[in-house]
């Protein structure tokens, strides 16, 4: 039999995914069979001309460990930023410990989202008034009942009492922003209490991708839980103060 009826035959026979399963299954087998190695040809990447298998597996693995290098710094980068969260929802939480006067709260977060979040333009949206009098105005705080219309664009987000980054639509900015509205891109917004019972707050920014999709959900979660408790946890319930 000639060699190319030959070649055909084992071409019909087995297919590349055989000899890959094989090769698999047997990694001694040119261990076994050292001379096949003499009469293998393997294509350079790069040049196009031939190479020997140990080459182009040193090029392989060179490859790899750039990928995994690569890797290892994303997961860096994301790290460094994960603890600088912490660091700030740290800081938040000890200046909200340290004041007493729901108005003095309310101005610290304010503050802090602006200097340590980078929110160009904040709004804390409460469904009942603060104890002490605290009451809602022009800028950051708002004070609605849960039925305002003025709250229709954000029925999803509220119905789902989940974090939520993106772009956010015209007539969102319009009701928390008002003349503002035009300089806001991006935003995160942040319900308040179990089913954003209590409200919600948003932070904003110019930046289109700034609050993107990828942003780290639990930290925003954490954030809505520190805020809600300061503000209308047990003993400054702002239902009950709103229905007592």
């Amino acid at each position: 039999m000639s060699q190319q009826k030959t070649e055909a035959l084992v071409e019909e026979t087995f297919s590349d995914g055989d000899v890959v399963d094989y090769l698999q299954q047997h990694p001694d087998f040119f261990d076994r069979n050292p001379s096949l190695l003499m009469h293998l040809e393997v294509t350079h990447e790069t040049g196009g001309s031939a190479v020997s298998l140990i080459e182009r597996q040193i090029s392989l693995l060179r490859q790899r460990s750039d990928d995994l290098e690569r890797q290892l710094k994303d997961l860096v980068a994301v790290a460094k930023i994960n603890d600088a969260l912490v660091t700030k929802i740290h800081k938040l939480a000890l200046g909200l410990m340290t004041t007493t006067e729901i108005a003095e709260r309310v101005e610290l977060l304010e503050v802090c989202l602006r200097e340590e979040f980078r929110a160009e333009r904040a709004a804390l949206v409460l469904f009942a008034p603060l104890p002490g009098g605290v009451a809602s105005g022009e800028g950051f705080l708002k004070i609605v009942e849960r039925g305002d219309s003025g709250l229709k664009p954000f029925a999803s987000f509220l119905k789902s009492a989940r974090p939520r980054c993106g772009i956010i639509r015209d007539r969102q900015k319009a009701f928390l922003f008002e003349d503002n509205a035009g300089e806001i891109s991006s935003a995160a917004q942040i319900p308040l209490g179990a089913r954003a019972e209590h409200g919600f707050l948003v932070i904003g920014s110019s930046d289109p991708d700034y609050f993107n999709p990828g942003k780290g959900m639990d930290f925003l979660a954490r954030l809505g839980e520190l805020v809600a408790g300061a503000l209308v946890g047990p003993g400054n319930s702002a239902t009950a103060a709103g229905t007592g």
